[in-house]
């Protein structure tokens, strides 16, 4: 089979917060001063230290390369914000990648977001019309297919009315036939048929099913619903952190995808290169991993039970050690716990290689909730190592309902102390 996709180190990137003023003028006086060494004139009294956050980077998609073969169905999965949807809007042309290059042959297709092309003040058989003229088709071809458009819809009864009327199923339901009779060689559907009715969602993965099997197109498919993806797809992608994670088989990716805890991406977070952290590097924390009070890894900690946090870090030369440091931090940034590796161990030289620490909590340690945990790895006069503000979120449960109301109980720390009573009647 040849390939009709090719995308080759494809990355994506947009800027974060204030980007430019409000006016062309503000823009010029920005420049002027800076080009003259002036602090910027529109800065306002406070902001100095918060002014190099101003645009800061966000990579949606980082490094991105695979192939697709004439004929297969690629599903495309991952957690939101993993890049899935910017993939697919690249590969349809709506925007551009920052850097990389995609190949692609032949007729696209794509349904990437609910009546995506059509005129609200037109009717739905208007908008069939428009948005088939919008993909490519011809008028002569859409006259052809109208009347199975409309059948396989299944707004009959609305075809004339104006889809500003539509629910966002019915929206969805005449897109997707548009799309879906289009007869292109490349068909790309996003998440937009969970808001299609069961018996819609089974028809349009009928319609997918028969695409690529009796036609021999190739579909991109991005859905949150496992078994359609591992029923449909011969293929499958994991996408995380903007990142392909996994590329094989559909079954054996839905099954990682669904076995692989957020804990395990926690893990790989502490290696994501663009991660925040400081030091120079000579230590690095290269995983943390939560564990039970009996060992075994988990992604969250029942409230009142033991748990304990596994650190690995790697020496890349031997270093003279201060402290390797935990801290729990509450929601609203106040640190509620340090413990440092010098509390029980005498450690004052880190030899090169790979070191492990295990670090036992206490039960009744903190009440349920989320904390952030920071790392931090310090040398001789407090030389900085690694240090991770944001390594990954702890997440306590609770055990069960209060008997005086769920969450009731104020405070960070969830001791239980023993009672006693002495009554006299």
């Amino acid at each position: 089979m040849s390939t009709v996709i090719s995308v080759e180190n494809v990355s994506k990137t947009y800027r974060l917060g204030q980007i430019g003023g409000a006016t062309l003028k503000e823009d010029f006086g920005r420049w002027w001063a800076k080009m003259r060494g002036r602090p910027n004139p529109r800065l306002k009294i406070g902001e100095e230290l918060h002014a190099r956050k101003m645009g800061d980077v966000f990579w949606a998609l980082d490094d991105v390369s695979f192939e697709v073969k004439e004929g297969e169905v690629l599903g495309i999965i991952g957690r939101n914000g993993a890049g899935k949807s910017t993939l697919l809007k690249i590969l349809s042309q709506v925007t551009m990648p920052s850097s990389g290059r995609i190949k692609v042959r032949g007729r696209i297709a794509s349904l990437l977001e609910v009546g995506t092309g059509f005129h609200p003040e037109l009717t739905g058989r208007e908008n069939i019309f428009l948005n088939g003229a919008i993909l490519g088709m011809t008028k002569a071809e859409i006259r052809r297919k109208l009347d199975e458009i409309i059948d396989f819809s299944g707004v009959e009864q609305f075809i004339d009315t104006p889809v500003k009327r539509y629910s966002s199923g019915m929206y969805v339901r005449l897109a997707f036939a548009v799309a879906a009779h289009l007869d292109p060689e490349i068909l790309i559907v996003d998440e937009v048929l969970a808001v299609g009715d069961a018996a819609f969602q089974e028809k349009c993965v009928g319609k997918i099913r028969d695409v690529s099997t009796s036609q021999g197109r190739t579909v991109l498919f991005v859905s949150h619903n496992m078994n359609a993806v591992a029923s449909l797809c011969n293929r499958a992608m994991l996408l995380r952190h903007a990142r392909v994670a996994m590329d094989g088989p559909a079954a054996e990716v839905v099954s990682n995808y669904l076995s692989v805890s957020d804990l395990l991406r926690k893990r790989l977070e502490l290696l994501n290169p663009k991660m925040a952290r400081t030091g120079d590097g000579r230590v690095r924390f290269m995983a943390a991993t939560l564990r039970d009070a009996a060992g075994n890894m988990v992604d969250e900690v029942i409230e009142h039970q033991a748990f304990e946090i596994e650190l690995e870090l790697l020496a890349k030369e031997t270093v003279e050690l201060t402290i390797i440091s935990i801290t729990i931090v509450d929601p609203w940034g106040n640190d509620l716990f340090t413990t440092f590796h010098y509390d029980s161990l005498d450690l004052r030289v880190l030899q090169a290689g790979c070191h492990k620490f295990h670090v036992s909590f206490s039960p009744n340690f903190l009440i349920a909730g989320m904390y952030n945990i920071r790392l931090a790895c310090f040398g001789h006069g407090f030389y900085e190592f690694d240090h991770i503000f944001h390594a990954f979120l702890l997440k306590i449960d609770r055990a069960g309902q209060d008997i005086a109301g769920e969450y009731t109980r104020p405070g960070n720390v969830a001791l239980l102390l023993e009672w006693t009573r002495t009554y006299d009647a």
